[in-house]
């Protein structure tokens, strides 16, 4: 994984090497280092020649010395029955205060994911807001003439295949409760809306209208889905029932709408439109109405993700030939480009608005990156092989 920028106020975190974790399969303490870098909020402490574990009671006034505000400690230990004992302890090194810690006994399988536990642990300690480290995203491979559709961990590692299949896979989108995708499929060799149980993979029908049905987004109750359909000539937005049934058209328009997403207060929709001539994103009431009009720097603006907390809009702006990563203020408007890349797609916010998950080509590869909604903290994500696109990022795990 390369994180690369510096952030402007970043807290000094020692993660010291869990005593037992150079037999483990999976190194907890360099997981939980890579976690907390990615997040743009922490820089790493040089932990080299430390011997602790969370039973130890460090020497803070030495960590004061390497400058760090925070210290983890803890252990990792293989039990007979094949399952992993994993026990650490955060201190704040300033106060000289024991912040508590956690235990976990665990089979192989879940030792990442307990990594990421114990990160969303140290960063709700050490900032007050929850981490995002344990939840998941989706995205799809195009590898040859194989489509498939991705779930990772939030650090694209642990990929497990949801679907595959030799005809296009576009528009995941997690619903509200993390155990459900809706996607587009085009098996009927036209644009059909499904909806996958993650856990079981089983599947059910939503939308096969006349026409296309495309870009399913949930609404924050999971109970409804907006969706474009073409059903009656031109792309329009409509709602439906997330079990399915007859769809409610949102409001009349003689341009192509689509793209639809909601706030996270169920009030809104945001959509691209070309209403104007080009594509712009607009907004309107979730019980339909007129449409207000977004965006208004650059001629062509897609593809809208709004901040779980309302604050913040993130789209791709076509400027010049090239796709970049914007974000909006959405109380002041002010807007401002992310990213120097130059093929952008398809934003995502993670849960606690901190992070962008977006795909882009990065050195003439396909890549998934995370960055900081100010830009200044970008991270690769592992992926599977083949072109990557359409990340979408998970909602928080339920504790």
């Amino acid at each position: 994984m390369e994180v690369t920028g510096v952030g402007l106020t970043q807290l000094p975190v020692a993660i010291a090497p869990f005593r037992g974790d150079a037999l483990a399969p999976q190194k907890i303490a360099a997981i939980v280092q890579a976690d907390l870098e990615r997040s743009g909020q922490f820089r790493s402490v040089d932990t080299s020649g430390s011997q602790l574990d969370e039973a130890s009671r460090p020497d803070l006034a030495l960590w004061r010395q390497r400058t760090a505000d925070a210290l983890a400690t803890g252990s990792i230990t293989r039990l007979a029955d094949g399952r992993f004992d994993i026990r650490f302890r955060l201190w704040d090194v300033v106060k000289g205060a024991d912040l508590g810690g956690q235990s976990f006994l665990v089979t192989q399988a879940d030792l990442r994911l307990v990594a990421h536990r114990i990160a969303d642990y140290i960063y709700e300690k050490l900032t007050g807001e929850r981490g995002i480290f344990s939840t998941r995203i989706a995205y799809v491979t195009k590898n040859g003439t194989r489509y498939s559709l991705w779930v990772a961990d939030a650090d694209g590692e642990n990929a497990q295949s949801a679907l595959t299949s030799p005809e296009p896979i576009i528009s995941p989108a997690w619903s509200p409760n993390g155990a459900q995708l809706a996607y587009v499929s085009f098996e009927s060799r036209k644009p059909v809306v499904y909806v996958h149980e993650v856990a079981t993979g089983r599947r059910r029908l939503i939308a096969n209208f006349r026409g296309s049905n495309s870009a399913p987004a949930w609404s924050p109750d999971g109970r409804t889905l907006a969706v474009t359909l073409s059903r009656d000539g031109n792309s329009q937005l409509y709602t439906i029932d997330a079990g399915g049934g007859e769809p409610r058209r949102l409001m009349q328009s003689s341009g192509i709408d689509t793209e639809p997403v909601f706030s996270s207060d169920g009030r809104t929709i945001y959509f691209v439109s070309d209403r104007g001539g080009a594509p712009q994103i607009y907004r309107v009431p979730v019980a339909g109405g007129n449409a207000e009009r977004v965006t208004f720097s650059g001629s062509y603006n897609i593809s809208p993700s709004v901040s779980a907390d309302g604050k913040w809009l993130a789209y791709i702006s076509r400027i010049g030939g090239a796709f970049k990563l914007h974000a909006m203020d959405l109380a002041s408007g002010a807007v401002s480009a992310v990213t120097d890349t130059t093929a952008d797609e398809n934003p995502s916010f993670a849960p606690n608005s901190r992070l962008i998950v977006y795909a882009t080509q990065q050195q003439g590869r396909e890549a998934l990156m995370t960055t900081t909604v100010d830009g200044r903290i970008k991270t690769r994500l592992a992926g599977q092989g083949g072109d990557l696109r359409e990340p979408d990022w998970g909602p928080f795990q339920k504790q």
